[in-house]
């Protein structure tokens, strides 16, 4: 497996140090010399997810860096983030080790490593096909590899049942500081800024206008409901214009050809939020969300009400 200890929270001058371990697999899908430790918790699958929380950033770790003449350019704490690719997962090899932000290495942690989400910051992982879902805290880099896109803590991985094969699928959703201060996070993976408040209800209509000439029908456009508590949902963005809501759920029906059923645009103050489901199960809502976006390439987050 390839590594990067990048410490970034030091000056400029510091230097990108690389590890590079043997390519080669071992059995149950790790590197060689990696796999699991011999101490490994009894219960493993009850240690809790990560807790988002505000944490302070160094400059230096939203610095572009180059690992392989590969350039990385993090992104910012408040930015949008979601990926859909491979995740694999390390263990005994780097237990004990630096991470990129200087911190020490527990593969009993929920921590993973990412080329370009924040140190530190974190970010839900699902299991595409199985619904499974963890929340992480990104305090590494890696993997500097194209064909993966997170590397999992031994524990991470565990609760995703990705020991064994030693990767999946996974979609990878940045939680933002502004998530975490609003409490977004634990409804839905993806941030979603914070618009201004809608437009005032229109006037009454009075009989003097009832009785004018009809005027040409407006065109059709997308059923409006009000948001309720329950419920799972695909969403594809949120708006604090009607219009733009209802322009995106008309693409969405339109390029998704029924997919999915019918995208509508719900109200739920002080967003017009463009959404599919119910569905009974998040497995259900994450197994829809990965079968449209191989069919379409159309993107969803699952919102939890």
């Amino acid at each position: 497996m390839i590594r990067a200890r990048t410490l970034l929270a030091l000056p400029l001058c510091a230097a990108l140090l690389v590890v590079a371990g043997c390519a080669s697999r071992s059995g149950g899908g790790y590197y060689k010399d990696d796999g699991p430790g011999r101490d490994i918790p009894a219960n493993i699958l009850s240690i809790p997810d990560a807790v988002p929380r505000v944490e302070t950033h160094a400059p230096a770790n939203f610095r572009p860096y180059v690992v392989f003449g590969q350039r990385y350019v993090p992104i910012g704490e408040n930015q949008a983030y979601r990926q859909t690719g491979i995740a694999s997962w390390y263990g005994r090899k780097f237990h004990g080790q630096k991470t990129a932000n200087g911190e020490t290495y527990d593969m009993y942690a929920m921590t993973a490593a990412h080329p370009t989400l924040p140190l530190p910051s974190y970010a839900r992982v699902t299991r595409a096909g199985t619904g499974r879902s963890v929340i992480v805290r990104i305090n590494d880099r890696g993997p500097f590899h194209s064909s993966r896109v997170i590397d999992l803590s031994y524990v991470a991985a565990a609760k995703l049942g990705l020991i064994g094969p030693g990767s999946g699928q996974v979609i990878v959703e940045a939680i933002t500081n502004n998530d975490i201060l609003s409490g977004r996070y634990a409804r839905t993976a993806v941030a979603q800024a914070s618009p201004p408040p809608p437009p005032a209800a229109p006037p009454p209509v009075s009989a003097a206008s009832q009785l004018a000439p009809a005027a040409a029908p407006a065109p059709r456009q997308t059923a409006l409901y009000t948001a309720h508590a329950g419920g799972i949902y695909l969403q594809f963005g949120a708006f604090s214009s009607q219009g733009n809501a209802h322009a995106l759920a008309q693409r969405v029906n339109r390029e998704s050809g029924g997919l999915l059923g019918t995208a509508s645009v719900v109200y739920d103050s002080p967003l017009y939020k463009v959404r599919t489901g119910p569905y009974d199960t998040r497995t259900e809502a994450v197994n829809a969300a990965y079968e449209l976006s191989q069919a379409t390439g159309l993107q969803a987050s699952i919102a939890v009400d």
